[in-house]
């Protein structure tokens, strides 16, 4: 399960879509060799080599990266700062970042998206809000935030979430347990799962039980990706898993000499042999345990004693191309190479660049652990589901108007609206204003719909800004197309309410 390349594939380069390339390929040169005319020869040579070239577009695989932490900070108030946590000036840019915190658990509400009652909340949405916000969900005391670039939203489509609690007969036990969010992004289901598992040295069994119970329990009411497994998965969390055998001082002196290797082989996650764990791939633990340490200090529990362990993880496992039946148990081969049409032409690779903790945060017993990695994929699709803009000069003197066009056919409902927002809205529920979609009939695909007056100038801002208009579909649960950025100008009545900003000596009043 440790592999020292820390990389998974699905699969190889599709020969189908090769053979198409091949086919645009030939058909240019048959344009070249018959048409007789120059011009008509040269305008029907640029059109299929344009087509040619967006298919190998298409076929040349695409880098994302990936930035996950996760941290057990129980009731702690987070730091004033968390760049280096986040990474925020390494190159790099990162496109999503998936953050779990395991806050103080408060038996309020399974799942919230009160998240104005959180600091930690408040924190990386101030911190990534201009990167924007996908989704949050809470377990009590288990908050998973996704973030992404703006450019990226309207492709992190059919988002889920849900939950798992864990304890003793399934009664609910604190805050062990799971939640999990899924999503297509380009077309590619993915699946962080976060756990809590059980705690101490002695409940190795009920860990694996756990987390095998989750597997089973959790599903989404998507008909093609229903369970966990049927994804790319990031499992992730404060697992609870110890170091066995070794005493403690063995341990420490291990630590402190910089020998990690030797507490590899008593690591109970990696002597576990369950076959759904060996799916599973985690980069090497080139880093301290991060458990459990003296608060505000970079010291080991002087306390208690405990011994110290790698409890916080990031595994991930791509999903296999094929299950073995029972026949072909022992056929390791003939399972490794079989893949399915979809698998085949659009490959996703997931590459581990970094895996460590950071130990200048002392705010928890806990250490934080990052992971950095890089999604090599093919998009399934690039095109938005729906086009928006906005019509004409937009300002809070008159009503403003805005166009929308269906470009493919999806679930679309009455319920849907149109949000505008300011460039670096933290979520899609951060809108100045909204409209609903045409409340009589749905569009048809590549029907332009004009909202005329749609959008009442008292609800627009008055002061001048750079804005976007973005197309929340509420049965994908994303938003699924956006604007170009555009300006809001100054209404003549900010100065009449006395909200224009003066130049007073040099200094904005």
């Amino acid at each position: 399960r440790l592999r020292s390349d820390s990389t998974s594939s699905s699969a190889s380069q599709g020969s189908r879509s090769k053979t198409i390339l091949r086919q645009r390929l030939a058909e240019l040169m048959t344009c070249i060799e018959d048409m007789s005319s120059d011009d008509e020869a040269g305008e029907e040579v640029s059109r299929t080599l344009d087509e040619a070239f967006q298919l190998c577009g298409r076929l040349l695989p695409t880098d994302a990266f990936l930035h996950m932490v996760t941290w057990n900070v129980a009731t702690a108030e987070p730091p004033e700062d968390v760049a280096s946590l986040l990474q925020l000036n390494d190159q790099p840019a990162i496109d999503l970042y998936v953050i779990l915190q395991e806050v103080n658990a408060t038996p309020v509400r399974f799942i919230s998206d009160l998240m104005e009652e959180d600091s930690w909340s408040h924190l990386f949405m101030d911190t990534l809000g201009p990167k924007g916000f996908v989704t949050s969900v809470r377990m009590q005391g288990l908050l998973l935030l996704v973030f992404a670039k703006m450019m990226h939203l309207p492709f992190i489509r059919n988002i889920q979430t849900t939950y798992t609690r864990t304890g003793i007969f399934g009664y609910w036990q604190g805050n062990k347990g799971a939640v999990s969010v899924r999503f297509s992004f380009y077309g590619h289901m993915m699946c962080f799962l976060n756990c809590h598992l059980a705690a101490h040295m002695h409940n190795a069994l009920q860990r694996v039980d756990e987390f095998e119970y989750i597997l089973e329990t959790q599903d989404f009411d998507i008909f093609d990706t229903p369970h966990v497994l049927d994804h790319v998965v990031f499992w992730f969390g404060d697992l609870n898993f110890r170091i066995e055998d070794h005493g403690l001082h063995f341990v420490r002196s291990s630590i402190n000499g910089g020998r990690l290797n030797l507490l590899w082989s008593k690591d109970q996650m990696m002597k576990k042999k369950e076959p759904f764990l060996q799916e599973f791939d985690e980069g090497p633990l080139n880093f301290k345990p991060t458990y459990k340490f003296d608060r505000k200090a970079d010291s080991y529990d002087t306390g208690k004693k405990r011994k110290p362990a790698w409890t916080d993880r990031i595994l991930w496992r791509i999903k296999p191309k094929s299950l073995p039946s029972e026949e072909d148990d022992d056929d390791d081969e003939k399972a490794s190479t079989s893949a399915d049409d979809g698998q085949e032409e659009y490959p996703i690779m997931v590459t581990q660049n970094t895996y460590t903790s950071v130990m200048s945060y002392g705010v928890s017993d806990h250490k934080p652990v990052i992971g950095n990695f890089t999604l090599e994929l093919r998009k399934y699709f690039d095109t938005q589901l729906v086009d928006l803009a906005p019509a004409g000069e937009w300002s809070a003197d008159h009503d403003a108007l805005l166009t929308y066009t269906i470009l493919e056919d999806f679930m679309s409902s009455t319920w849907d609206w149109i949000g505008l927002y300011k460039v670096g809205f933290k979520s899609a529920y951060d809108y100045e204003t909204f409209v609903w979609v045409r409340e009589n009939e749905l569009p048809e695909v590549n029907e332009v719909i004009e909202l005329q007056k749609s959008v009442a100038k008292d609800d627009l801002p008055l002061l001048s800004g750079e804005y976007v208009l973005g197309y929340y579909s509420t049965n994908l649960n994303s938003i699924v197309g956006l604007s170009d950025n555009f300006q809001i100008l100054e209404s003549k009545r900010a100065a009449m309410e006395d909200l224009v900003s003066k130049d007073i000596n040099g200094i904005d009043k």
